[in-house]
């Protein structure tokens, strides 16, 4: 990448809305900015706010408009920066997007300006991911942990963590030059409990990956059941809207809907699915199948079975497919009378989201499978993070063997420096450039 360039993307979501932004960054964005505005700006003051109007090459007025400045170092990316604001339309942003691209501009890259902010030091590499997980945050937790990494906390913990290793590095590097030197038991003992409370600091990491994943993506979750069981209303109730149709007509679900919802400060990515049964309409099978997909790959499943009714066949069916899985069972319509065999289930929760019976207790069911999830936590961001702290952590195993075996104290300078390298990596202190543009492939042009 060629960080003099200028770049320049729309920054905000394109739609119709009362305000747009255009944002530019590089050397010139401030020069380019002159060249399409009816204001000086070059003798603008840092961070200062400039009303006028942008023009495009034949001089026509495209908007008005309000331009900040803000001058390297004092910018989200470290370099020159400037945002236009303008109306929120879909065409006025493209003319103005085209204005900047005409006067010397190019097209920024998706995450190019957050690329930058990590090139040019602002951000570390976890902190830079961090900005896309405020973007896409689902809850208030979501939120708060992407605030927190953000902010630094996990950037800090793994420094710490590199500062004791490079503690017991440093140990035992004088020893190596200084060979004449006693390696008694206590300094072995030292070192090892040291290298030891390094390992359980990395797996504090490694124990919340899927809470971590679960707060961004959302948990999976299915909602199966027979024809008219009420999985519909449950997912309208979850998601406190009318999402889905609800009749008394089997079979009107044909296809998943999906939906996010927030449970406790965690999402579920909700999916409804067409009721199990036998049919011969070739569209209902289709999600019946979907379903039976949908159940099969789910984290989590929501089994409905209709309390005021005996089982069915089909019934029996979902049974079979919850099996081993893990799985809330719920006897709906419990404000009617219940008849159903309750005995073929181990655990399950009456529920009646229309006469709000059982919620509770079917809310505080779902909190139990999630598990604890708090924004304090730390947090393997994705199975990258995960594969490095993963590797970092048999290095250090493999010090401490080395160490107790006795075989030899320049193996151990070895393990822990590769560790170090590891660690490295995940603060992109020590990162390939194919990473990089992975990584960073993944966020929206303009941030």
């Amino acid at each position: 990448m060629k960080t003099e360039d200028t770049i320049s993307a729309i920054a905000t979501a394109i739609g119709t809305a009362g305000i747009g932004v255009i944002r530019m960054s590089g050397e010139n964005s401030i020069d380019i900015a002159e060249k399409i505005f009816d204001k000086d700006l070059k003798s603008a003051r840092d961070r200062s706010v400039i009303f006028g109007h942008v023009k495009n090459s034949g001089g026509e007025i495209i908007d008005e408009a309000i331009i900040l400045i803000m001058r390297a170092p004092h910018s989200y990316t470290k370099e020159n920066v400037v945002e236009i604001q303008c109306h929120g339309g879909a065409e006025v942003l493209r003319q103005v997007l085209s204005a900047t691209f005409e006067a010397g501009a190019r097209p920024a890259e998706r995450g190019e300006f957050t690329k930058r902010a990590f090139l040019n030091g602002r951000l570390d590499l976890t902190q830079a991911q961090a900005v896309l997980d405020i973007i896409q945050a689902k809850t208030s937790t979501a939120l708060s942990v992407a605030q927190n990494q953000l902010s630094g906390k996990t950037s800090k913990k793994i420094r710490a963590i590199r500062t004791e290793i490079l503690d017991v590095l440093a140990h035992i590097e004088a020893l190596i030059d200084f060979p004449e030197d006693d390696i008694d038991e206590i300094f072995i003992s030292d070192i090892d409990k040291k290298i030891a409370a390094q390992i359980d600091e990395i797996k504090i990491f490694l124990d919340n990956q899927k809470s971590g994943r679960i707060l961004r993506e959302g948990l999976e979750t299915a909602i199966i059941g027979k024809p008219n069981v009420g999985k519909s209303s449950l997912l309208n109730f979850l998601a406190e809207t009318e999402r889905a149709i609800v009749t008394d007509i089997p079979g009107t679900t044909r296809d998943s809907i999906e939906e996010f919802v927030n449970i406790g400060g965690v999402p579920l990515k909700i999916i409804d699915t067409a009721g199990i049964r036998n049919s011969d309409n070739p569209v209902e099978k289709i999600g019946i199948e979907r379903a039976r997909d949908c159940a099969s790959r789910a984290e989590l499943i929501l089994a409905l079975f209709d309390g005021s009714r005996k089982l069915s066949a089909e019934d029996f069916e979902i049974l079979k497919i919850i099996e081993g899985r893990n799985a809330i069972i719920l006897l709906t319509k419990a404000d009617l009378p219940q008849i159903i065999d309750v005995t073929k289930f181990e655990n399950f929760i009456p529920i009646s989201v229309k006469k709000n019976l059982g919620v509770e207790k079917f809310l505080a069911a779902i909190s139990e499978k999630v598990g604890n999830v708090n924004a304090e936590m730390n947090f393997v961001r994705d199975e990258r993070e995960a594969d490095l702290l993963r590797r970092a952590v048999k290095n250090l195993e493999e010090a401490r063997a080395t160490l107790q075996k006795n075989i030899g104290i320049d193996f151990i300078s070895i393990d822990l420096r590769a560790a170090l390298e590891l660690l490295s990596e995940l603060t992109g202190e020590s990162v390939t450039e194919d990473v990089i543009n992975e990584i960073f492939s993944k966020f929206c042009i303009g941030k």
